[in-house]
């Protein structure tokens, strides 16, 4: 089960239904029904490289009171028939909506460019604003250090080693394991690149009700606000 008692909680009453937590957790356990418990997952590696490398400006403060302010970044990586998939995203930090993402075969530049061009088609450019990555060498090529420059962006990143300085992306891979991936057999990198679509923007974006947004999702916490 992906959700556990709190978020099974708004989920019904979102749908006019008033129940108790005792009541929900009391029924799960007379149906045999268990949240899915967190698990560490590796992150994929980055070789050694000698680009330099930008201050971290965020020091582990994930808050931001206005969209498009702080986009977080990384990558991970899912298990198919024809070998590995890795998967790059770009969220923004004020409503956990990933703006950006994309896929490929091979852990390049060209991935986390790709995301982070979708993020900037889709929301637009915005001086001033925050990207924050690990230093990986993805992140830290000249390629992707000029796509930062010339769309006015402020380069953060990670100190070294130091996984928890990008916790909110690596929360949102853990959910992403966790609720969707975990147990499936991708044939093909293109059947998981689209089982990826359907959690990424069907469901996380639109529908997955955050604890960090006070139980909704990123899509209802972008227009609640609008509407403030």
């Amino acid at each position: 089960m992906v959700y556990g008692v709190p978020r099974i909680q708004a989920e019904l009453q979102a749908q006019g239904e008033q129940v108790g937590r005792g009541r929900i957790a009391r029924l799960m356990r007379e149906n045999g029904l268990r949240t899915r418990h967190r698990r560490r997952f590796k992150r994929p590696g980055s070789k050694r490289h000698s680009w330099p490398v930008a201050k971290n400006h965020l020091k582990r403060n994930f808050t931001t009171d206005a969209p498009d302010r702080v986009w977080a970044a990384d990558m991970t990586y899912i298990e198919t028939g024809e070998g590995w998939l890795y998967l790059a995203v770009v969220m923004d930090l004020y409503s956990r909506r990933v703006v950006g993402w994309s896929t490929s075969g091979r852990m390049t530049r060209r991935l986390t460019m790709e995301a982070l061009r979708r993020a900037l088609a889709q929301r637009g450019i915005v001086r001033g604003l925050i990207h924050h990555s690990d230093q990986g060498s993805q992140y830290a090529s000249i390629d992707y250090q000029m796509m930062l420059q010339r769309n006015g962006i402020v380069c953060s990143m990670n100190r070294a080693g130091n996984c928890y300085d990008n916790a909110a992306m690596e929360s949102f891979f853990s959910s992403l394991k966790r609720e969707w991936v975990r147990g499936k057999r991708y044939a093909s990198r293109d059947q998981a690149t689209r089982d990826l679509f359907d959690y990424i923007e069907v469901f996380y974006n639109r529908k997955r009700r955050h604890s960090a947004l006070g139980l909704v999702s990123p899509e209802e916490f972008e227009k609640g606000q609008d509407h403030a």
